[in-house]
């Protein structure tokens, strides 16, 4: 069986990075294992470094940390053709090149915590053809498909 293939937005990664306790981090955790991969984009890695610098710099360094130890595959940013091609995907045309890299890197599961743009609206997972959840959502995702 291949290894299901998890996409973490900028607010899954940063969450993983400052909890020890949280879904996020056993996300990360299961990756530093190598039960499953872990994805992310160019841009979620600069928009978390900025997010980082602004509200605690002095988790930077963990955050670099964390995307070696858990084996995280970082994925090109699509090109702004394709973001421009591709808006009708999600209301806010910020979160499109997020949407377009988790397509792309034919994810099983997009985790994120932005309710309003991802979660909240079903259309969004419908038209990318991939599940869309909280990090806990796509543990117990995980745990289902693992344990069957």
């Amino acid at each position: 069986m291949n290894k299901l293939n998890i996409f973490l937005d900028s607010s899954a990664l940063i969450a993983g990075v400052l909890s020890t306790t949280g879904a996020a981090h056993a996300l990360l955790m299961f990756g530093e294992d190598e039960s499953i991969l872990l994805t992310v984009s160019e841009w979620v890695v600069i928009e978390s470094e900025e997010s980082l610098h602004r509200k605690s710099p002095k988790n930077i360094n963990a955050l670099q940390k964390s995307l070696v130890t858990a084996k995280v595959q970082i994925v090109a940013d699509p090109s702004d053709e394709d973001i421009q091609a591709n808006l009708y995907l999600i209301d806010d045309p910020d979160d499109v090149p997020i949407l377009l890299a988790a397509m792309k890197a034919k994810v099983d599961y997009l985790a994120t915590h932005d309710r309003k743009h991802f979660i909240d609206n079903p259309k969004v997972a419908e038209r990318a053809g991939i599940k869309i959840g909280t990090p806990g959502d796509v543990l117990a995702w995980i745990r289902e498909n693992l344990n069957s």
